[in-house]
């Protein structure tokens, strides 16, 4: 089935944030009739008094469910309670207060980390809860999965037409540099940067450099969630991804050799690995028609770009 955002009003939760901003770049060539965002300052998603107003007043036609607390592995390892009870109370709330109020369609954003730890490569989406979690983001894991079966479980008991989708890794525009709660490609930017700064002669890597991830530019991203919001209606989710991986070593190389740091890597094994891999499958995807257009180092100079302009 087919949905147009041509004249409509949509929501994008979480627009101040990389993907969500991303998505309200890639909806101005669908000509919707609004986009509405508002800042977690102003809006409290945990709140379903502030969150169940909001929604009714402002009658979204659409929404994109990208508002999220995140963080790498030390934020997730170190904050599991906060990022459970805030990512799943926003869910809930977002979900429920939604369907109330009348929403046509809502996509909600999962993670790639819902899959289990050692599931067979690369990841299908009937791989869901077929395995233990990797235990370093589980509890971020165990939200998103909540948001995963609100979406279905309201689609099958009351008809919404609520669906998931589960990006890979990302990176981009607005991403999160802090030195000890950011993801491995902003993480690594900044630290190769301060070391060419500081005229460094190594760089420490967290882990042993072997696992391999995949990773999606935010606005490639955006472009394959409008493409899903568009042409795609089911329970089950679907995986958002570029289809290829590498190990956290070749990608810290890239990297330096982005930022011009020359000096050499150091893999500290103390670090988490977290899943020794994870790729996702992209074959539902790709028989939507959609792929991606951006290849990773021509993204990550531009994010290096974006990161230059803020520090």
């Amino acid at each position: 089935m087919s949905y147009s955002l041509k004249g409509k009003k949509i929501w994008v939760a979480g627009g101040n944030g990389m993907v969500g901003s991303a998505i309200i770049r890639r909806l101005s060539a669908e000509n919707p009739s609004d986009v509405l965002t508002i800042s977690s300052k102003e809006l409290d998603l945990r709140n379903q008094t502030a969150t169940q107003k909001w929604i009714h007043e402002n009658k979204p036609d659409a929404v994109f469910m990208a508002a999220a607390k995140v963080g790498g592995i030390h934020a997730n390892n170190t904050y599991p309670a906060q990022f459970l009870y805030d990512n799943l109370m926003m869910a809930a709330n977002v979900i429920h207060e939604s369907y109330k109020a009348g929403v046509e369609k809502l996509l909600f954003l999962g993670s790639s980390c819902i899959y289990p730890k050692m599931a067979p490569q690369p990841i299908a989406e009937d791989s869901l809860m077929t395995g233990p979690l990797e235990p370093t983001n589980s509890a971020y894991a165990v939200a998103k999965i909540s948001g995963v079966y609100l979406c279905e479980t309201y689609r099958r008991e009351y008809g919404a037409d609520f669906i998931s989708a589960m990006p890979t890794n990302l990176y981009g525009p607005g991403d999160n540099y802090h030195p000890q709660n950011s993801h491995v490609i902003p993480g690594l930017i900044r630290r190769a940067h301060e070391a060419k700064e500081n005229g460094a002669e190594t760089l420490s890597v967290w882990g042993s450099g072997t696992p391999r991830r995949e990773f999606l530019n935010a606005d490639d991203c955006a472009d394959a969630l409008v493409h899903v919001m568009k042409h795609y209606s089911d329970a089950e989710t679907i995986n958002i991804g570029s289809g290829t991986d590498m190990t956290i070593a070749d990608l810290a190389r890239m990297i330096c050799e982005v930022v011009g740091f020359e000096g050499e890597l150091v893999f500290d094994s103390s670090k988490p690995d977290g899943t020794p891999r994870k790729l996702m499958s992209g074959a539902k995807l790709q028989a939507l028609g959609w792929s991606p257009n951006i290849n990773l180092k021509d993204g990550l100079t531009a994010a290096y770009a974006d990161f230059r302009s803020r520090v």
